[in-house]
């Protein structure tokens, strides 16, 4: 395999990875909306709240995304295992 292609399947990779990320923050997102926020801070629909809300969805998204990216490299090692 040359360069070109090795330079060509890491950006294929980096690309995979931000999707899925961005993919795991919307559906962090959808889900924080269900959450009853209210029940936990002094004004829910202050501008703060909405940001936290954001940031909380962010730091979910990024992890569940993280370790589906881990999942699919750690997977993608083990022929060497094999080999």
């Amino acid at each position: 395999m040359d360069v070109a292609n090795h330079l060509t399947g890491i950006g294929i990779q980096g690309l995979f990875s931000i999707l899925l990320t961005l993919f795991f923050i919307a559906i962090s997102w959808w889900l924080l909306q269900g959450f009853r926020v209210d029940l936990f801070l002094a004004e829910p629909s202050s501008k703060k709240s909405k940001l936290l809300i954001l940031f909380l969805a962010i730091i979910i998204g990024h992890g569940v995304g993280r370790f589906f990216i881990d999942y699919y490299i750690w997977t993608s090692q083990l022929r060497f295992f094999f080999s």
